[in-house]
């Protein structure tokens, strides 16, 4: 990676100094007792053009040609500005900005149009760009513990769940048959695969994490929120950052960006991002370390501007993973309820094995099974903005691929059992979507939008015993279990797709009734088909006539196939109301009936007492979702934000995973819960105490419970009870902790640094959450533990010029899991996915 690392900095060195065709703006922003203003928000009005002030209250902004234009100067405790430019100035503009008691915080674009966050009625939680890499979030696992409503689990990438307030994906294994409820989107084009939530942010701008369902704003349905991910936009004024990080454990991670004129209408923007890391974990089988992070992603756009009202941007990226590592440690042992000699101790006894540690946090494993997590990801996209009347015409065209190559150790242990787990599949993805959003009447805006996505997958898979495999299958005394060879080699060949499409026209409209009450109502009208076929041929293991012989193989694997096609149909909407009752206070109120489409299963199926596919679980009822929302945002003193939200999501055929016994059923299969509620209070807030020190923190309170679900399954240590399925009505949903929460600050001072003038700083961080449960049925050891962890960083940053910054996460060393998950074959042995031990480092950045 260090070559490739040394390659793309010196493609990016020589892109630096390109030629600037732009007509800038410059300016000076002071306060009214002449005292220059840093970080103040410039934005040309209208645009999504923006940029901030340095230490001296300077800025540069891109007007791309569009004259006249209007410039609005934002800052927290001061009144917005607006500077009409008919002509570009000679000289640099001197401005002043008054304070006032409104807080003016920062802008989004969730809606379709750039306005204050504090206006948008929605829950919804910002991260600019800076403030993801100063605390660390390189990715969405990162982000998680600056907005404890974000949920993600993830055993590897394929198995990943994103979930917002508990909701969103079904807990544990991932089924490819159904859709997330969490839309994830990256400059406006809707990422399919959970996996891309693993990967590294290239050059973002900003993250807007918004709450509840979304359906009438964008174009893929999501009935528990979205991530909107905004990246950095070729800029006709030449800039460079390039940023270095290295940290114990050999952790190296570089990002680059270049940005500059192309022409006097074309600009471009090349950025990067690797990061390697050596593994955290022992297998002493090997002698090495796993659980390596080796990632690296390039992305490049590139801008035209053909007329003053038209923006279009070509952009493609590649992202690469080939990590040593998702190896999990065994966590603990279930006793359950099959006979004294199909426990797992009495099993390992008789093999003569030992697992290397019983305390999954000494973090050593035996695995003999390679772990492999390699996957790709990249695509190209067109983005079309055209100014038509009073608003913009947006045309999103997208193609993406992922390819999945993984090797996996599902028995967790040094023993053969599973010699070979190993799925690998090939998505791709073509996306469309065509929206128009501006003001339409002098009291009515809106967005107004169409989208289309098809999808396929492909997933060519082994799953293969190893010579220890007939002692966990074990489910007779029958002395034909020990027959030499029988199930070594012994294994299912699976051929997996799924073609899913689906098409929508989605609205929302704002009807300002008065200058403080609004009415936003939204409509969706959706159309979701999906196709698949699934068959798994068995192959290997000792060649026999012997019937008695052919049946106990048939026990662990068996030959399946079948075919299922489904469509479906949903009308849906929301109603929000919206009052200003003072420029302190905004209240807004919610309801909302969404959906999550239908869902097919594509990883095998349970059988009948006869060994046949039960056909009827084929197809997943839709999700039906009834959702209430209150909140109110606040500005209760200067330079403070105060927001508070409550919620009430009912859902009808809740899609949740199932962990079947069966080792032919590869990953779990679906099924619905009759009824589930998730009821919550969210409190974000923020505090600039002082020019020097600010605080910020988060909490949420979530009530997540099956209110009817009798045909569950069996929790871990229940397995082998003389019933399949247990009533678990009233329970709590997986995954979802009563209590989680952040909270940060940062004490700041202006300072120099080899000439440079910016900001000396220190900054804290800290986020908790309570226990949870890590079982679809809950289980007394599938329980995750409560845990809360401390990070801090101390340096100096500036506009330009070099930054440096000293960095520790999980300074006090807590030992926590992420994650339980019961081995292949609920034979009670279950292992944890645990999170980081300490680390630290040194980041230095330079900017141009």
């Amino acid at each position: 990676m260090k070559n490739y690392i040394k390659n793309i900095f010196t493609i990016l060195f020589f892109l630096t100094f390109s030629i600037s065709f732009a007509q800038n703006i410059e300016g000076v922003v002071k306060t009214s007792e002449n005292i220059p203003l840093e970080a103040a928000n410039v934005v040309i009005k209208g645009t999504t053009s923006n940029t901030t002030t340095d230490s001296d209250g300077r800025f540069i902004i891109d007007s791309k040609g569009k004259l006249p234009v209007t410039i609005l100067i934002q800052y927290v405790g001061y009144k917005t500005t607006e500077v009409e430019l008919t002509a570009l100035p000679t000289a640099p503009l001197q401005l002043t900005i008054k304070e006032e008691n409104e807080l003016i915080e920062v802008v989004v674009s969730s809606r379709r149009r750039i306005e204050k966050v504090q206006d948008v009625p929605i829950a919804i939680s910002v991260i600019t760009g800076k403030q993801a890499e100063q605390t660390g979030a390189f990715n969405v696992n990162r982000i998680k513990e600056l907005v404890p409503s974000v949920q993600l689990y993830s055993s590897n990438p394929r198995n990943t769940g994103i979930n917002i307030r508990s909701l969103g994906s079904p807990f544990g294994l991932t089924n490819d048959g159904i859709d997330p409820g969490v839309g994830f989107y990256v400059d406006g084009v809707y990422y399919a695969r959970p996996a891309a939530t693993t990967l590294d942010f290239i050059d973002v701008e900003q993250i807007e994490v918004l709450r509840g369902p979304q359906g009438s704003l964008f174009g893929k349905n999501t009935t528990s929120g979205a991530f909107n991910i905004t990246t950095r936009k070729p800029s006709f004024t030449s800039g460079a950052d390039f940023e270095v990080s290295y940290g114990n454990y050999n952790f190296l991670q570089a990002k680059a960006s270049v940005t500059g004129a192309l022409g006097k209408k074309v600009a471009g923007r090349l950025s990067f991002s690797g990061t390697q890391r050596d593994g955290l974990i022992d297998n002493v089988a090997t002698g090495r370390p796993t659980n390596t992070l080796n990632n690296q992603g390039i992305r490049g756009q590139l801008l035209w501007t053909p007329t003053e009202n038209t923006n279009i941007i070509l952009a493609g990226d590649i992202t690469t993973q080939r990590p040593d590592g998702y190896a999990q440690v065994v966590a603990g042992v279930a006793p359950t309820q099959r006979a004294a000699y199909r426990q797992f101790d009495a099993i390992i006894k008789d093999l003569n094995y030992q697992l290397p540690s019983t305390n999954a946090f000494d973090r050593k494993i035996d695995h003999d099974t390679p772990w492999r997590s390699n996957q790709d990801m990249g695509g190209i996209s067109l983005n079309i903005d055209t100014k038509i009347g009073s608003g913009t015409l947006t045309s999103t065209t997208a193609w993406r691929f992922w390819n999945w190559d993984p090797s996996n150790d599902r028995d967790f242990t040094g023993l053969q059992v599973l010699a070979k787990s190993q799925n690998p599949t090939r998505q791709t993805q073509f996306t469309q979507e065509v929206r128009y959003a501006g003001q339409l009447t002098s009291k009515i805006s809106g967005v107004v939008g169409v989208f289309f996505i098809d999808q396929t997958s492909q997933t060519d898979g082994t799953e293969e015993s190893g010579n220890a495999q007939w002692r966990f299958a074990q489910s007779t005394t029958s002395a034909l279990w020990k027959t030499p060879g029988l199930f070594e080699g012994y294994g299912i060949k699976t051929d997996a797709n799924i073609r899913a499409s689906s098409a929508a026209v989605f609205g929302q409209i704002d009807w300002a009734i008065t200058d403080r009450l609004h009415v936003l109502p939204g409509l969706r009208y959706n159309f979701d088909k999906k196709d698949a076929h699934y068959a798994r041929t068995t192959y290997g293991g000792l060649q026999t006539t012997d019937p008695a012989l052919l049946a106990l193989k048939k026990l662990v694997y068996s030959d399946q196939a079948f075919d299922s096609s489904t469509d479906n149909t949903d009308f849906s909407g929301n109603l929000t109301l919206t009052f200003k009752a003072s420029d302190k206070i905004n209240l807004y109120a919610t309801y909302a009936k969404s959906y999550k489409p239908v869902g097919i299963n594509v990883a095998g199926l349970p059988t009948d007492a006869k060994g046949l596919p039960l056909l009827d679980l084929a197809v997943i009822k839709p999700e039906k979702v009834n959702h209430y929302e209150v909140g109110v945002k606040t500005s209760p003193f200067r330079n403070s934000v105060f927001n508070l939200a409550f919620f009430n999501t009912d859902i009808k055929d809740f899609q949740t995973n199932v962990q079947a016994a069966e080792l032919g059923v590869n990953r779990g299969y679906l099924a619905n819960a009759d009824k589930v509620r998730v009821r919550g209070a969210e409190l974000d807030a923020s505090f600039v105490i002082s020019q020097h020190l600010t605080i910020n923190g988060a909490a949420t309170y979530t009530d997540g419970k099956y209110v009817k679900f009798t045909n569950a399954p069996l929790p871990l240590e229940e397995t082998g009870a003389p019933v399949a399925f247990k009533d678990v009505s009233g329970t709590e949903l997986p995954g979802a902790s009563k209590w989680a929460g952040s909270l940060g600050g940062e004490l700041s001072n202006n300072a120099k640094f080899f000439g440079n003038s910016g900001k000396a700083f220190f900054g804290l961080d800290s986020y908790a959450r309570s226990e949870f449960s890590s079982s679809p049925s809950a289980s007394k050891y599938l329980t995750v533990p409560g845990y809360a962890i401390f990070n801090a960083r101390l340096g100096f940053r500036a506009s330009q010029g070099l930054s440096i910054q000293f960095w520790g996460r999980n300074l006090l060393n807590k030992d926590y899991y992420e994650q339980l998950l019961p081995a292949g074959g609920n034979t009670g042995q279950y292992a944890g996915v645990i999170g980081d031990q300490r680390t630290y480092g040194i980041t230095l950045k330079y900017s141009l």
